[in-house]
């Protein structure tokens, strides 16, 4: 599933990006955990850098002004082919414009927005910076799904923001529906009813490749973080649910091979 960076079909997921307070220590965790290095991105929105994974862009840390009380929590940003009418239509649909647009440099235009559940997300127009260079290897990000009390009303405003089409998912959680474009799946919405953790609400989930889920488990609670929910296997592979340092959560994952 390896993907070189391009300029991706609106509504695909393209980036993500993680604002925290101490971003070098982040950076060390993450440095540790997946063998990423780092190089400075855009500072529009204060300190910002891209990690790299054998010189590939994967992801983005930025630090959270000293005043902000924001959610620490990984961030998917949508491709969007003009950002201002897509946060138009966002706001149309009943979702929120937070952040922008605005231009990040020579990079692109970005905007921050949430769906009317209140699962943030962000919108990317890619110029200089296409997004991520290569998903679904060790490392890198692999899936993204929208976590949320039921899909139908959430799934409606996607839809009508980005055109995808859906697909119902034969599995025990019958609340399960895959966002496709072009006919292929490029993120999940998984509708899990009073399960939602009330601290957190709708959120998207974040998850990320591993070679061996245990292994990457331990080494990440000898780094300070934690497990929210244990390795098991899932549909997709072995998966388990895990926090950094500061709170963020994400999810590790051994994709089975089909």
């Amino acid at each position: 599933m390896t993907e070189a960076a391009a300029r991706r079909v609106p509504g695909t997921p393209c980036w993500v990006s993680l604002m925290v307070h101490d971003m070098a220590a982040t950076q060390d965790f993450y440095g540790a955990l997946f063998g990423w290095e780092f190089k400075p991105g855009p500072q529009q929105l204060g300190p910002y850098a891209r990690a790299l994974l054998d010189g590939q862009e994967v992801a983005g840390i930025g630090q959270l002004p000293p005043d902000r009380q924001l959610p620490i929590a990984w961030t998917p940003y949508l491709a969007a082919e003009d950002v201002d009418a897509t946060a138009e239509t966002v706001r149309h649909r009943g979702g929120t414009v937070g952040v922008g647009p605005l231009d990040a440099g020579e990079a692109g235009r970005m905007a921050m927005a949430s769906d009317p559940a209140g699962a943030v997300f962000g919108l990317w127009q890619a110029a200089s910076h296409l997004g991520m260079a290569v998903t679904g290897v060790p490392g890198s990000v692999v899936w993204n799904e929208l976590v949320t009390r039921e899909t139908a009303s959430v799934a409606t405003f996607y839809r009508a923001v980005f055109d995808y089409t859906e697909e119902a998912v034969v599995s025990a959680d019958f609340d399960h529906l895959e966002l496709c474009l072009e006919g292929r799946p490029v993120a999940s919405v998984h509708g899990v009813g009073h399960s939602l953790p009330r601290d957190r609400g709708s959120h998207w989930m974040t998850y990320f490749e591993a070679a061996d889920v245990d292994e990457a488990v331990e080494r990440l609670a000898d780094l300070g973080g934690h497990v929210v929910q244990p390795a098991r296997e899932g549909a997709h592979g072995r998966v388990a649910t895990v926090a950094d340092p500061e709170g963020a959560r994400f999810a590790l994952v051994t994709s089975r091979k089909a």
